[in-house]
């Protein structure tokens, strides 16, 4: 090749370059919402309740703080709200008139703490934490847990608000039992449904702190009227929750039976591993409890959310109406609705 031709292809190839660095730029500027471009820190959690609770754990993460304490921090948010009936304190009693809470947290090193079934404290996600920092167990449950949040200074609190106990003594006429999915949604509001009056769910709340380590947490107050005793997903790590600090981590909201028989938030990250983005990872686990239970799904509402090392996140649900909240340095207060099979 003579000199003057190989000008011609030196200033052919950065033009090429160029071209392909514009494109690039222009196909991250339609990226979706649910696949961002990476950044860290970020605090993502389910519904729109997950909104306050992410600005409460932006005020750690942006100043350099741990994902575990940011989690924690987001989490007793919604558990404090007396107008949430779904997490916490105001949260709606079992079919004999019980508040009984549940919670979990999980840190970047795989240790992880939880409480079920318990009563008369206001913030599990603390009692949770402390199982995992002082105990040699993961799980406590229902008067143990009690005892042990007393005995770690929590003082007893009646958890029954006057609006919840209304509620439950309504519900009480009937005693009919079949949950109402996504009423956990501001769009999907109960006083906005015809004959939809109790809601339930669950806030689970996922971490990636500055130093790019990882932390989740989940809290719940459970199914609205359920049996006494019952417990969901929400405590159990990985079914309501599963943090792998070399990989991401995964939470999940909706019909926690269904996610315990599919090991749910334990799967995504699993997928996670294995290449899937967080989207695919949510949607993949999604459709085999679908695949196994595809006659009764048109009632069914399960939803995971994800968040992988690099800070990209997705969510999937069967049903929609799922929303999510994303808080990052860019925006505080973003609500994602998550894509669905149906």
């Amino acid at each position: 090749m003579s000199f003057l031709g190989r000008r011609k292809f030196i200033k052919a190839s950065s033009l090429g370059m160029s071209l392909l660095a514009f494109d690039r730029s222009a196909f991250a500027s339609f990226l979706p919402t649910s696949q961002p471009v990476p950044s860290a820190p970020i605090v993502i959690s389910t519904w729109d309740f997950g909104i306050p609770a992410n600005q409460a754990a932006w005020k750690i993460l942006s100043n350099g703080g741990r994902a575990l304490d940011a989690v924690e921090a987001g989490a007793r948010i919604p558990e404090a709200d007396l107008n949430n009936h779904s997490v916490g304190r105001a949260g709606y009693p079992d079919r004999d008139g019980y508040v009984t809470l549940d919670a979990c947290i999980m840190d970047e090193q795989g240790n992880c703490g939880a409480v079920a079934a318990m009563e008369n404290i206001d913030h599990p996600i603390s009692v949770a934490r402390l199982v995992m920092e002082k105990t040699p167990h993961v799980l406590l449950v229902g008067a143990g847990a009690t005892q042990f949040a007393i005995e770690n200074g929590f003082k007893k609190t009646k958890l029954l608000t006057p609006e919840s106990e209304k509620a439950w003594r309504e519900w009480l006429k009937e005693a009919k039992y079949k949950p109402t999915i996504n009423v956990e949604n501001k769009l999907y509001r109960p006083d906005k449904l015809p004959g939809n009056k109790f809601n339930h769910d669950t806030i689970g709340m996922l971490a990636l702190d500055a130093k790019g380590n990882m932390s989740g947490a989940c809290t719940t107050s459970g199914m609205a009227f359920k049996l006494h005793g019952r417990v969901g997903d929400s405590p159990i790590i990985g079914a309501g929750l599963y943090i792998d600090n070399e990989v991401g981590g995964a939470t999940s909201t909706g019909v926690g039976e269904e996610v315990i028989r599919n090991v749910g938030s334990f799967l995504v990250v699993e997928l996670m591993r294995q290449g899937y983005t967080p989207e695919a990872a949510c949607k993949a686990a999604v459709q085999r409890i679908i695949n196994k239970k595809p006659d009764k799904v048109k009632d069914l509402q399960v939803g995971f959310l994800a968040l992988n090392k690099k800070g990209e996140y997705g969510a999937y649900a069967i049903q929609q109406g799922f929303s999510f909240a994303v808080c990052t340095a860019q925006k505080q207060d973003l609500l994602v609705q998550s894509k669905s099979s149906f």
